[in-house]
């Protein structure tokens, strides 16, 4: 099962969210997994992709105003992929020239 964890800043983002939009993003990240997991590409929807620019970042679309950015972190169980979320919001909301997260503070997720 894949692992993962978040920045500060991603709790933050996700704290502002409503929760139609909280529950619209979890179900994406099952669909994520569930890709993730199955070693495939990841379905079209989730439109997934790397951040031009920015070497090692991915974004993902939960909504159709809404994505969240992550990147790969190690290992921490087994071989198992490492996930680290750095931002959730809509389009307008956290993706901000000059706002990607803060580096360094990931924390591991509630169980």
């Amino acid at each position: 099962m894949p692992t993962y964890a978040w920045l500060t800043r991603f709790g933050a983002d996700f704290e502002r969210l409503t929760p139609t939009q909280q529950a619209a993003f979890l179900l994406a990240v099952s669909q994520f997994v569930e890709d993730l997991q199955s070693g495939g590409p990841f379905r079209k929807g989730l439109r997934v992709k790397g951040i031009r620019g920015s070497s090692g970042l991915f974004e993902m679309t939960w909504a159709d105003d809404g994505r969240a950015t992550f990147e790969h972190g190690p290992a921490v169980q087994g071989s198992e992929p490492h996930v680290v979320w750095r931002r959730v919001g809509t389009h307008d909301g956290f993706m901000k020239p000059g706002a990607p997260g803060v580096p360094g503070e990931a924390h591991r997720a509630p169980a």
